[in-house]
């Protein structure tokens, strides 16, 4: 049992022998990480990737938007991230008369580029770990009145480390709360766009090829940070210039080898590698195929009107992409939990922890409370959870005209909370949301989904999850009926309606949308999943992370010889491994690269996910590749053991001299449980391979003065 142990540690909560599992904390690099790192050929120092004292390469990286990384690569503010980052921003400057989304777009001045509203661009100043402050005055409180306290330090930490507003400052805590760090942020809310190629590059493969290998997509886009005239952070002004970053990315024409070393930075999102068996177990057999099935009904819906109107596949481009990002990476998920035998694995470790606490009274104490609890709390979780993840998908998520109805006051509290200074205001704010929900919306897709969707509801649930309204109303009408009695009622069903209702809100106005249909029904659905489902499931989910908090406390003790990483909550982390292909199954082995041949192999005018431009088949056939090419190739993609997972997209990927040879794009599907449990043998990350985007932004695009702003560098 010791010696099963012994690997799972080494291949599961640790780093493994080649270093390719990991997201760790920049300023811990020197003690646990940088003598590896450098044995494997990093040829730079800990300071020089993370530094308060000098410049480094944190200062180039950055969050972009809400959940992406992005790197600095040049020293006017240019900023490199992935296509698929920053599809939304594209998609709200596209229009079926100017498609930038099928044509691409490329701003041949600084003045051609296009303001992003609500775009910001991260910078971290630093981080600390600010555990003692935090803990500070908890010793002997227990339940609300520990919470309560770390609360309220938290709080104090944050408001005094923004300077005055000069920073963002969060604290966010790490395995489990039994650790916190404190982060402190420059916001650039200037974020221009600058080029972009046509998704039939930078989506190349589309939902086809998403999560797969061999992958041939272009996922990059380019952004450029703009500061006011002392180089700080400032709302969008025709007035602004292009930020001056401390540092920025100098770009390699070498290329990569198979086993070259090879770093990401960035912001991963969330994992969760140290869940006991029961979550997994809940994770593989409910909550990933509960979600899988509402999103296959979504994805069905999306893709048939899609397919029938223009108009609608570019609004609805957007939303089809984020559907299908998790739905195929769920599948993913469970069947390498399956083959990796994950519940088992954990069981066997669970084994070993009882082992381990029973060595001594103090520790069995402590301890042996842990995994019963884990037990009875999963089995009480189970229904809610279902519940939960069905009014997420479904009301929350999947019915777009619920969407609508939320953005209103409920009822006549909620709008007498508006007092009269405000009206003005929230009736301007109220009008901006319609006519931006009008811009990305069809009534007939969003029916379908309505009637589809509720029936699901109802048929998958119990029916103490269901409120009356909804149990009558669909027993009551068929699909047709259904869809008169409420969208023909509606007045959000019409956008003319609707706005002219905004501007001339009173009280019989406000009586008169609080009784509309559609806004009876959500808040029907929302108060019952309020009262019924919502407080019970996060009253066990504080539960189980009260004991996953002990749990995690633990297994630190049981493993202080160990180097254990903490799971990703969307800071600033350092990944590394090699260059390397995999085999994914007996019989095949995928090499580490692809190149513009296999996207000609690929091509294919009938399938959309398929198509090439016209120019880049010219591009080919010409041959002439220039300083891009390898060997007669052009790179395209290129694969490394490094780990990796949400948030990532966007994350530079640095080769041993500090250098940016590719963009982190995405996974391979069959390391796709890796949040969970990484396998080194499976899990690979997808890069970009920066040549082939320097090769559309000047052979493709034109825009080689971009090129000329960006430090190449060859050995």
């Amino acid at each position: 049992m010791r010696k099963l142990f012994l690997f799972f540690i080494a291949t599961v909560l640790s780093v493994s022998a080649s270093a390719k599992e990991g997201m760790w904390i920049p300023t811990l690099l020197e003690k646990y990480n940088i003598d590896e790192m450098q044995e494997m050929g990093f040829r730079l120092t800990a300071d020089d990737i993370y530094s308060v004292n000098q410049n480094s390469l944190k200062d180039a990286v950055v969050i972009f938007g809400r959940g992406c990384t992005g790197g600095m690569i040049s020293d006017q503010g240019l900023l490199l991230t992935n296509h698929h980052c920053g599809f939304s921003n594209i998609q709200s400057h596209s229009s079926v008369e100017q498609d930038y989304l099928s044509d691409g777009f490329w701003a041949m001045s600084q003045g051609e580029e296009l303001p992003n509203p609500g775009l910001t661009a991260k910078f971290l100043d630093r981080m600390v770990d600010v555990s003692d402050s935090v803990f500070a005055g908890t010793t002997g409180l227990e339940g609300d009145s520990l919470q309560q306290k770390l609360n309220e330090n938290i709080s104090r930490i944050q408001r005094e480390a923004t300077e005055d507003g000069k920073f963002e400052a969060v604290v966010k805590p790490l395995f489990f709360g039994n650790q916190y760090f404190l982060y402190t942020y420059l916001v650039f809310q200037d974020v221009r766009l600058v080029g972009a190629p046509p998704q039939s590059v930078g989506k190349f493969g589309g939902d086809t090829d998403n999560w797969m290998w061999p992958r041939h997509t272009g996922d990059f886009s380019i952004f450029r940070v703009y500061a006011n005239a002392d180089n700080e952070p400032a709302s969008y002004s025709p007035d602004n210039v292009p930020y001056r970053p401390k540092k920025w990315l100098p770009i390699s024409l070498d290329g990569v080898q198979p086993n070259d070393f090879m770093m990401l930075m960035g912001y991963p999102g969330t994992t969760q590698q140290y869940l006991p068996s029961q979550a997994v177990e809940l994770i593989q057999n409910q909550s990933n195929p509960d979600r899988i099935k509402i999103r296959t009904t979504i994805l069905d819906i999306f893709d048939k009107h899609m397919a029938a109107d223009p108009k609608v596949r570019i609004q609805y481009a957007s939303k089809h992409a984020r559907t299908s990002n998790s739905w195929k990476r769920w599948k993913g998920e469970i069947r390498g939990l399956d083959r990796l035998q994950a519940v088992e694995q954990k069981k066997a470790f669970e084994a070993d922890f009882e082992v381990w606490y029973m060595q001594n009274d103090t520790l069995e104490a402590t301890y042996a409370p842990v995994l019963p609890q884990f037990e009875k709390l999963y089995v009480d979780l189970q229904p809610y959870e279902k519940a939960y993840h069905y009014y997420q998908e479904i009301v929350f998520k999947g019915i777009e005209i619920f969407k609508l109805a939320d953005f209103f006051p409920r009822n006549d509290r909620g709008w007498n909370r508006v007092d009269e200074a405000r009206h003005d205001m929230v009736r301007k704010a109220l009008a901006i949301k319609v006519a931006d929900y009008f811009d990305d919306y069809d009534q007939a897709t969003d029916q379908e989904l309505f009637v589809e969707l509720l029936r699901m509801l109802r048929n998958d649930l119990d029916e103490s999850f269901l409120p009356d309204d909804l149990t009558k109303l669909l027993a009551k009408f068929d699909d047709d009926k259904l869809v008169r009695r409420v969208y023909a009622k509606s007045v959000l069903a019409d956008q003319e309606k609707l706005q002219q209702m905004i501007s001339e809100f009173d009280g019989k106005k406000i009586n008169k949308l609080q009784k509309d249909p559609v806004v009876e029904l959500f808040q029907a659905l929302k108060q019952h999943y309020q009262r019924n489902i919502e407080n019970v499931h996060q009253e066990i989910q504080e539960n189980i992370s009260t004991v996953q908090q002990k749990y995690m406390k633990g297994i630190m003790l049981m493993e202080k010889n160990f180097q254990l990483y903490p799971d990703a909550n969307f800071t600033l982390r350092v990944a590394y491994g090699q260059v390397e292909g995999y085999q994914p199954r007996d019989g095949v082995n995928y090499r580490y690269y692809t190149t513009l041949a296999g996207i000609m192999e690929k091509n294919n005018q009938d399938i959309p996910d398929y198509q090439i431009p016209d120019k880049l088949r010219e591009l080919y056939n010409a041959g002439n590749f220039g300083e891009y090419e390898t060997n007669g190739e052009v790179p395209v993609a290129y694969t490394a053991s490094i780990h990796s997972t949400g948030g990532n997209s966007g994350s530079p990927a640095i080769n041993a001299r500090g250098q940016l040879v590719g963009l982190n794009f995405d996974r391979c599907w069959e390391g796709t449980m890796s949040d969970i449990m990484f396998d080194p043998d499976q899990c690979r990350n997808i890069m970009l391979d920066v040549r082939y985007m320097l090769f559309i932004v000047d052979r493709f695009a034109g825009a080689g003065y971009l090129i000329d702003e960006m430090e190449l560098v060859s050995e």
